[in-house]
C-alpha cells in the first residue's frame, strides 16, 4: 500500500499517475474543505485530520509514501514518517527550507536505513531524456549555463508563508539549478554574487555566478527577479548546444551553424500527465534511484544553493 500525504493541487497530479499505474493508495489530508475539493476532482476519498492524527491510529506501514504538502510542512511530515518506521519516501522539493532540516533528514535516513528522494520531476522530462542520449553520443558536456529568473510581480501576490517566500530560491528556483547540475555535473568550485532584494525576498533579487563541475565542465548562471526573463538551461558539447527554453522542449544548435532546430521527442506522457511526473513516480516505486535526487545528494548541494541565493 502507498500513502499520499496532502490533498492539494499537486496531489491531484499524483493521483492521476498512481491510478494510471494501477497502484493501491491512501490519501491523507488535513482540512475538510481541501479534501472535499480533492475528492470532487479525483473521485478518491481523503482521510482527514492530518498525518499526525492518522499515525495515532497505528496503521500498517506502507511500502512507499509520497509527501505532497506545503513547503513549510515537508520536513515535519518526512520526520514523522521516518520516526514511524517508513523506509521509502518521495518528498516534494526542496525537502526543507533550512539547512538543519536537510541535515537532520539525511542523518536519520543513514541511522534508520531509510531512503528519501526529493521530487525534482524535471529530471524526467522527455526533453531531458532525449538530450541525455544525444549528449552521451557527443562525448559529454564541456560547459553549461542556466537562468533562474522568477516573476516577482506574480510571486508577491501569492498567499504563502513568510519563510517560504523568503527562501523562494530553495523552494522553486532549485528546479532549474538541480536540472543543470544533474546534466552538467555538481559544482566542484563556484563563485557567487547577489544584490538587490524585494519585500518578500529581502536577501537578494539579482544573482550571478560561475564555476567548474565535478566532471570538469565550466558553467555560469544568472537571474534578475526585478527584470524580464524566464527559466532556461543550455548544455554545450564539442558538437552541439542543447537548449531547454522552455524546459519541456529541446532545441539543438549545431557547431558552425546559427539556427536552433527543435528536436522531436516522445512526449506523450508529458502531455497526458504533469511533465516528468509519471516516470518519476515509476522510478521511485521501482526503487530505480539512478535519476532520482536522494536526500544525500540534496544535502551535498544545499549549502551551494544557499550561497547562490545569498542566504549565507
Amino acid at each position: 500500500m502507498i500513502w499520499l500525504i496532502g490533498s492539494g493541487g499537486m496531489s491531484v497530479d499524483y493521483v492521476k499517475v498512481l491510478k494510471a499505474q494501477n497502484k493501491k493508495f491512501v490519501v491523507i489530508g488535513r482540512g475538510h474543505t481541501s479534501a472535499a475539493k480533492f475528492e470532487n476532482d479525483t473521485g478518491h476519498e481523503v482521510v482527514t485530520g492530518g498525518l499526525e492524527s492518522f499515525l495515532k491510529t497505528n496503521p500498517e506501514k506502507p511500502t512507499a509514501v509520497i509527501v505532497s504538502v506545503g513547503v513549510e510542512q515537508l520536513y515535519s511530515s518526512a520526520m514523522q514518517l521516518l520516526e514511524y518506521g517508513v523506509k521509502h519516501i518521495l518528498v516534494e522539493k526542496p525537502g526543507g527550507i533550512f539547512d538543519k532540516e536537510i541535515e537532520n533528514l539525511n542523518e536519520c535516513c543513514d541511522n534508520l536505513h531509510a531512503s528519501i528522494y526529493i521530487a525534482y520531476n524535471r529530471r524526467f522530462y522527455s526533453s531531458v531524456l532525449k538530450a541525455q542520449e544525444m549528449i552521451k553520443v557527443d562525448g559529454g558536456v564541456t560547459s553549461f549555463n542556466f537562468e533562474l529568473t522568477e516573476w516577482s510581480h506574480k510571486i508577491e501576490k501569492l498567499d504563502k508563508n513568510t519563510d517560504v517566500l523568503a527562501t523562494w530560491f530553495l523552494g522553486n528556483s532549485t528546479h532549474v539549478a538541480d536540472l543543470a547540475f544533474f546534466l552538467g555535473g555538481k559544482p566542484k568550485e563556484i563563485s557567487t554574487f547577489t544584490s538587490g532584494g524585494v519585500a518578500w525576498h529581502p536577501s537578494s533579487s539579482i544573482f550571478a555566478g560561475a564555476g567548474v563541475s565535478e566532471s570538469g565542465a565550466l558553467f555560469n548562471y544568472g537571474a534578475d527577479w526585478e527584470s524580464a526573463g524566464r527559466w532556461s538551461v543550455e548544455m554545450l558539447t564539442k558538437e552541439n548546444r542543447y537548449i531547454f527554453r522552455p524546459m519541456e522542449a529541446l532545441s539543438v544548435q549545431k557547431r558552425g551553424t546559427i539556427p536552433q532546430v527543435a528536436v522531436k521527442v516522445n512526449d506523450e506522457l508529458d502531455k497526458e500527465y504533469k511533465p516528468g511526473l509519471y516516470l518519476q513516480v515509476q522510478a521511485f516505486l521501482a526503487n530505480d534511484s539512478a535519476s532520482l535526487c536522494s536526500i544525500k545528494e540534496q544535502y551535498s548541494l544545499f549549502s551551494t544553493y544557499e550561497q547562490m541565493a545569498g542566504y549565507k
